[in-house]
């Protein structure tokens, strides 16, 4: 009789621990922060799933997901709560309940691990949208399928950008992947020298593809095979010095291989073989191949050539990077604008005419001449030469852009073409003649007449500071102008007597009389 009791309530007692310890276990039930599940599953056609969380104080996602992202012509890592194709409605939050919702757009096979802290507990939520599985893919598969799928595909390593983290190319002839980050054998990272891979190898790889700024990538990716090429280039020699760069003369260039293959073959693109050719090559297990290039007339050029050997059943490659100095192209700011996004170099000279705050390495700047204005972004050099806003100078930069706004590009600073003094028109009056000293001179207009009371199209005026005042002989739109270029600033801009103008003129006489002259308007203000 008494069995018959006890039974029941010793399952009852053994339930009851069970669900004790199921409950202290559960990461849903930390004492300071608990969600009503730790496990959220999306449906892969797209949609949400909401949750409640429960917390005895403020609260946060940890942000814990690495994006890069574009700062002017610098990629920069930036991190966030959720990856990229997951949403949460609500990342932060004060003590008390708080529903959450979880989102995506449609998509398969991909998952993440977030972190809620709060009063230092860490709460868990895993999300899954889809089976998380490996498919082997070629490149072209991998460029057409979904972001945050995990792919294994194998290819020949066409070029490695980065030898620390592991970025580099691989491409299996269907098309080219983008790896950014590799691990090394333990799983670690920033050690990609440890795996001793090469341009030419072959190897396979796994990891989950997303896309930055339309490029396709595989992100830290686990290597799973190497297979070294037969072919590898050793060095580049330019008159018997290692060197991989040509100059702007053109001449010689020569490749000294490793080769374990039967031959050798040498591939130029098609865009290069106007100015790129092989004049002679060697044979044997240590073959050269040696190229000639022609004097170059445009930018700085480079082209990739590829070796390729065999075993008598498959083609193993190698590349090598050549450059070529180029000619620099004189020009203007307006014609620079107008030029393509390229590595072609131009030099421009003009006027600082303000510093860009947003860079803190304090490189970077506006220049204009009298076609238009441009930011010169990280021009090395600048900042050590002690130019300042206002100072005539000249930098060397290629064309590129930021959120298709043109700016300068791998720039070098050259010179302070002047460095522009600052004066009161008092002050100028008693300064010595010097056409090879600028001074920026600021004044209100008295007299948009010339010296013999004529009404002209170069600018010429008459200004004061209030005490003294000064006949300006010619002000131009802008440094550089010439011709019919240095006419019209008072007309095209309305300027009126009354309006303050600064000039950047030297001081000269005419006649005996103190005038400034061939001046460029640095800014002008309107009276009303």
């Amino acid at each position: 009789m008494k069995l018959k009791y006890f039974i029941p309530s010793l399952v009852a007692v053994v339930a009851a621990l069970f669900t004790s310890c199921a409950k202290d276990n559960d990461p849903s039930y930390l004492e300071g922060i608990r969600v009503s599940q730790s496990y959220v599953s999306l449906n892969t056609a797209g949609g949400s799933t909401e949750i409640e969380l429960t917390a005895n104080g403020n609260w946060e996602f940890e942000k814990i997901f690495e994006v890069k992202e574009k700062e002017g012509d610098k990629e920069v890592v930036k991190h966030y709560a959720t990856p990229t194709w997951l949403k949460v409605n609500q990342e932060s939050g004060a003590a008390g309940e708080t529903k959450l919702v979880f989102s995506a757009e449609a998509g398969e096979g991909r998952s993440c691990e977030l972190i809620i802290t709060s009063n230092g507990e860490e709460q868990r939520i895993r999300v899954i949208q889809g089976l998380v599985t490996i498919e082997n893919a070629s490149c072209a598969e991998v460029l057409a399928g979904p972001d945050s799928k995990t792919y294994q595909v194998t290819g020949v390593v066409t070029s490695i950008a980065n030898t620390t983290y592991g970025n580099w190319y691989i491409n299996d002839g269907t098309g080219e992947v983008y790896i950014y980050g590799t691990l090394d054998a333990k799983g670690a990272e920033k050690n990609f020298s440890s795996l001793g891979i090469e341009v030419g190898d072959q190897v396979t790889v796994q990891g989950p593809k997303t896309t930055y700024n339309g490029t396709v990538e595989l992100v830290n990716v686990t290597v799973v095979k190497i297979v070294k090429s037969l072919i590898k280039v050793d060095s580049l020699t330019v008159d018997g010095a290692v060197s991989s760069e040509l100059p702007v003369a053109g001449g010689e260039i020569t490749a000294h291989l490793t080769c374990k293959g039967t031959g050798v073959a040498v591939e130029i693109p098609a865009e290069a073989k106007e100015w790129l050719g092989v004049t002679s090559s060697t044979v044997g297990a240590n073959p050269t191949v040696t190229f000639y290039a022609k004097n170059n007339e445009g930018g700085d050029r480079e082209v990739t050539v590829t070796f390729k050997t065999t075993d008598g059943s498959k083609e193993y490659t190698s590349q090598a990077t050549i450059t070529q100095k180029g000619a620099i192209i004189e020009t203007n700011v307006a014609d620079f604008l107008a030029a393509e996004v390229g590595t072609t170099n131009y030099r421009i000279t003009g006027v600082v005419t303000e510093l860009y705050t947003s860079d803190k390495q304090g490189e970077s700047f506006y220049i204009q001449d009298y076609s238009g204005k441009v930011l010169v972004y990280r021009a090395a050099g600048f900042k050590d030469s002690g130019a300042k806003v206002g100072d005539v100078v000249t930098v060397v930069g290629q064309r590129g852009a930021y959120k298709s706004t043109p700016q300068m590009v791998s720039g070098k600073f050259e010179a302070i073409k002047y460095a522009v003094q600052t004066a009161t028109i008092t002050e100028l009056l008693a300064k010595e003649d010097d056409k090879n000293t600028y001074y920026m001179v600021t004044g209100t207009i008295t007299s948009l007449k010339d010296d013999k009371g004529n009404d002209n199209d170069y600018g010429n005026l008459f200004f004061s500071d209030g005490t003294s005042e000064i006949y300006v002989y010619g002000c131009y739109p802008g440094w550089g102008a010439t011709g019919d270029d240095r006419k019209y600033l008072i007309q095209d801009n309305n300027i009126k007597v009354g309006d303050q103008i600064t000039i950047i003129a030297y001081k000269t006489s005419y006649n005996g009389v103190p005038q400034l002259s061939k001046g460029v308007c640095f800014s002008f203000k309107h009276a009303n």
